[in-house]
């Protein structure tokens, strides 16, 4: 590009729409990140981006409040709802915290400085491990790329059912945590039910000293089990919130 205001400009709306992403989306959110490194990959992927997404059709690499407040709804759209990943792992691990008898168990979160459950934080960096193998952070800067394709710089107009899906999304949160602890959570179930009827056929049985720890035996077993089945799980979950994600942003009101 000979045009440095124009290539500027372009930079500018990149840079803003990547980091809308990278403050929510798992893993470029961690705060496990430096912030100078965050710093440092938003400029660069605007930089390498700047000169590709001016060229594209209808692109308009202007400065302008309109187009700045777009970009940044593009950003927060994507990073609004993969972030419903990590709030799905965590609302699991809730539940099968409380099936293991540690709702009391809890650590301190850098990244929202409040606590969290334990086995909450297990799931997260469970999903984090699952989005670096299968390769799910290159998918995600694949479609963010083509998000400039389907939303040109400084063209974005959002709907109404944008912040509708985006909720619908959220809705679904405690249906995929419930699908995910649903083993740990029947087998837990089933221990208690087997130690309340051993408690009726023999009173003098310590049934309170027993359930605790076969809860917390049998959970583990079915959670050491149910791991070659989770990582497919997750991936297709993020996979399902990455393409919602670009169906919601779009160019141009449909009919327009």
């Amino acid at each position: 590009m000979q045009d440095w205001t124009q290539f500027l400009s372009a930079m500018t709306l990149a840079l803003v729409r990547v980091s809308g992403m990278v403050v929510f989306t798992p893993l470029f959110s961690s705060a496990a990140l430096p912030a100078r490194v965050k710093a440092g990959f938003v400029l660069a992927t605007s930089l390498l981006l700047a000169p590709l997404v001016a060229r594209l059709p209808q692109a308009r690499a202007e400065l302008s409040c309109p187009a700045l407040l777009g970009e940044v709804a593009v950003g927060l759209v994507y990073g609004l709802t993969l972030a419903l990943l990590n709030e799905m792992l965590l609302f699991a691990g809730q539940i099968v915290g409380l099936q293991f008898s540690f709702s009391l168990v809890n650590l301190l979160d850098p990244a929202s400085e409040i606590q969290t459950p334990l086995m909450g934080k297990f799931f997260q960096l469970l999903g984090t491990l699952v989005v670096i193998t299968a390769g799910l952070d290159r998918i995600l800067l694949a479609s963010l790329v083509r998000s400039f394709r389907v939303v040109p710089l400084g063209g974005c107009t959002l709907r109404q059912s944008t912040a509708l899906g985006i909720v619908h999304a959220a809705s679904g949160i405690f249906l995929a945590a419930l699908e995910l602890a649903a083993p740990v959570l029947a087998a837990t179930l089933l221990v208690e039910i087997a130690v309340s009827l051993l408690g009726k056929l023999s009173p003098q049985l310590p049934v309170m000293s027993l359930t605790v720890p076969l809860k917390t035996l049998t959970g583990y077993a079915l959670l050491i089990g149910s791991l070659a089945l989770w990582p497919r799980f997750i991936e297709a979950r993020f996979s399902g919130l990455l393409d919602l994600a670009e169906r919601l942003v779009v160019s141009r009101p449909v009919g327009g």
